[in-house]
């Protein structure tokens, strides 16, 4: 039969130089990649890296044998199609964007396009198209923009179009404005990231739909108003971050259905009510972090802590929080990170019982108001190092021996010394302290005792010293 196949190929050679017909690209595996397909990729390509480029010399096969960095394709019926592209230098061969580049139209005539990536391409600025994105709208599942310092104006509206989208990323570029209604269309989304921009505006209330959203992040924006109730019916929703904006008022009860979260991030807003009885419902959480919100008439002892037990880092800083530590902090066996610094909390400090948590590597008391005594071990504070912070309680203290086992840096020592009488006396902080306060009490009786006890002592030394003097003399 090899005559045959030879007689076809020249025939189909024939064939070729009489009518003037292109041969199709045809890959490695043999199958060839749709003409215009592969004319839009390459002009799509060329936008973004420069008129230079010439792609059909470079990557004659760009799904096949000649692969593009950052293209992939896949196969629909017998012919190649581009399924996903990333623009920017993801990687070091990764082609780089020019510093004036074009959006030309070829981009979104890639019909079966299901992953779209910009990484650092548009450090000029320039906005995005706003019509042109319909056309992604049957395939594209995950959009994203990284780092795009010059992606100005507000986000399209058409971007509500792709309603097949599983992915949506917004991230650390110069988007503003208030967010586009038509982002509710998006029900399907699994991860929703929208931080480092300038957006404005209320957080839209349209949540109900997105039963499958994992992961929801507009932290670093300034997203202002309050947190709608909608955001409650996202019951699979796993992390929850609207940090760094300036969200404000009461947090909706509703958040409390959230019983898969794990990482709930609302630290540097003006949310001034609604944190504790309604986030302690949460029994799923491991990362909460609420520090620099307005939580003055808050009062700590009042939480059931012991019921968060799987939380790893707590950081309740710089809320304004008044009462003592709870003790039921000190059950959270999971518990890395706990960060009470700058707020109003009074009372002793539960050394020994913050001391038994295995897990702790971090622990933040400063700018309170705690007194008394740490009653840390050695071991405790080697562990800690400098990730332990005592300092600014003007009211508390620690022993230390020397200068040099003065564990916590910037707290003074239980061990004050006094000068009475032209003695120096050395006693306990809390004992000094006593005596400043009510000359009646028990510390300031010991004291007293001691200080006349060396008083008849020096009488009686000064007397003998007395004696050998004119001893002397007469001899």
């Amino acid at each position: 039969m090899s005559w045959i196949h030879s007689v076809l190929f020249l025939f189909l050679t024939f064939r070729w130089c009489v009518t003037g017909e292109s041969s199709p690209e045809v890959t490695d595996d043999g199958a060839p990649m749709e003409k215009t397909e592969q004319e839009a990729l390459y002009s799509a390509i060329q936008g973004f890296v420069g008129d230079s480029w010439n792609g059909s010399d470079l990557y004659p096969d760009p799904c096949g044998w000649t692969p593009i960095q950052g293209v992939s394709c896949d196969l629909y019926g017998d012919l190649w199609y581009v399924t996903d592209l990333t623009l920017g230098l993801v990687h070091e061969n990764s082609l780089s964007c020019a510093t004036s580049l074009k959006i030309k139209p070829q981009l979104f005539k890639l019909k079966h396009l299901k992953s779209l990536t910009f990484f650092n391409c548009f450090t000029s600025p320039i906005t995005i198209p706003k019509e042109e994105w319909i056309n992604l709208g049957n395939n594209l599942e995950s959009l994203e923009f990284r780092s795009n310092p010059g992606l100005i104006g507000e986000l399209p509206e058409t971007i509500g179009s792709l309603t097949k989208l599983k992915s949506l990323v917004v991230l650390e570029n110069g988007f503003n404005g208030k967010l586009p209604m038509s982002l509710c269309n998006l029900t399907r989304l699994k991860r929703l990231v929208l931080a480092g921009n300038l957006f404005t505006g209320t957080i839209p209330d349209c949540f109900n739909g997105f039963k499958d959203l994992l992961i929801l992040d507009m932290s670093r924006n300034s997203f202002s108003g309050t947190l709608p109730s909608s955001i409650g019916e996202m019951v699979s929703l796993l992390k929850l971050d609207l940090s760094n904006n300036q969200l404000e008022g009461k947090l909706p009860q509703e958040i409390g259905f959230l019983k898969n979260l794990t990482l709930l991030d609302l630290r540097n807003n003006r949310i001034s009510g609604g944190l504790f009885e309604n986030v302690v419902k949460i029994r799923s959480l491991t990362d909460l972090v609420l520090s620099g919100n307005p939580m003055s008439s808050d009062d700590m002892m009042g939480i059931k802590w012991e019921n968060m037990g799987n939380l790893v880092i707590l950081d309740l800083s710089k809320m304004g929080l008044r009462g003592e530590i709870p003790l039921g902090l000190t059950s959270l066996k999971r518990l890395r990170f706990l960060d009470l610094n700058d707020n109003n909390l009074t009372g002793t400090v539960p050394s020994k019982e913050l001391e038994t948590l295995p897990c702790l590597g971090a622990l933040y008391i400063n700018g309170n108001n705690l007194s008394g005594e740490l009653e840390f071990s050695r071991k405790f504070y080697e562990k800690m190092g400098t990730r332990f912070k005592a300092s600014k309680n003007p009211n508390l203290c620690q022993h230390v021996v020397s200068e040099a086992q003065q564990y916590v840096v910037g707290l003074k020592s239980c061990m004050m010394e006094k000068t009475e009488g032209g003695l120096v006396i050395k006693q306990t902080w809390s004992n000094l302290k006593k005596e400043d306060e009510s000359s009646s009490s028990m510390g300031v009786m010991v004291t007293r005792h001691v200080l006349l006890s060396n008083g008849f002592m020096w009488d009686l030394l000064l007397e003998l010293s007395l004696i050998l003097l004119l001893n002397l003399l007469v001899c």
